[in-house]
Parts: C-alpha cells; sequence; structure tokens
C-alpha cells in the first residue's frame, strides 16, 4: 500500500486523531493534500506529542501505535520509511519523562527499536 493509501486509511480509520493532526499540518503546510501525505504523519507525530504533554489517556492511541506496527511490519519501504523517519522520529519531542513514560510503555516493541535506532536512547 502506498504512503497516500495509508494516509487515505489512517484517516478513515481514526477520524478524532486525524481532525487534530489537521489542525496541526495546517500550521506549517496551509493545506490538507494527500500527495504531502509523508508530512502529514509527521504532523501526526506533533499531535500526539501535544496530547502527552495534556497528559491524555494512552489508551485511547493503543489502537494507533497498533496500526503503525502492523503496517510497519506488512507495508512496503516506503511505508516503512513513512512510518520511521516522519512519524516514530518525531515522537516524544520535547516532552516531559513523566508525561511521555506512559505512552513510552504503551509504544510496541517494534516502534520502539525504530525510535532508538535512530535517537541512540530512550526518550528523555
Amino acid at each position: 500500500m502506498p504512503v497516500q493509501e495509508m494516509y487515505n486509511d489512517f484517516r478513515e480509520r481514526f477520524p478524532e486523531i486525524t481532525k487534530l493532526a489537521d489542525e496541526e499540518h495546517i500550521l506549517d503546510w496551509d493545506e490538507i493534500r494527500p500527495e504531502y501525505a509523508f508530512t502529514w504523519f509527521e504532523s501526526l507525530a506533533k499531535t500526539l506529542n501535544r496530547e502527552m504533554a495534556r497528559e491524555e489517556p494512552v489508551s485511547t492511541y493503543l489502537p494507533v501505535f497498533e496500526y503503525f506496527r502492523s503496517k510497519f511490519l506488512t507495508g512496503d519501504d516506503e511505508e516503512k520509511k513513512c512510518i520511521e523517519v516522519s512519524f516514530v522520529e518525531n515522537l516524544f519531542w520535547q516532552i516531559k519523562s513523566e508525561k511521555a513514560e506512559p505512552y513510552w510503555q504503551a509504544l510496541p516493541s517494534l516502534l520502539k527499536e525504530l525510535y532508538v535506532k535512530f535517537h541512540g536512547c530512550v526518550p528523555p
């Protein structure tokens, strides 16, 4: 499934977080366009960071984490790169450790490995 198809699929499955990510994306990119799907997933990570900072229950986002774990296991190289670079690498940015901890604990091991591979450590 190309990244645009993953983008459309995600939007259909997760309308609540999609709405929040769209708002975040518009702040940086002025509009929502499927051809910007790769950067939209970065906006999604920023949105989750904001949710962490607000101490929203991690249980709300467990299906999102599972979605990306599953897509990484079954997706093509383009999808894997998008998940790793746009989404995982941007999680936990400037989030205090006590607020990040429940999300880190809930993140599937596969996604944790991608995060540590890039950052060289777990979130502070």
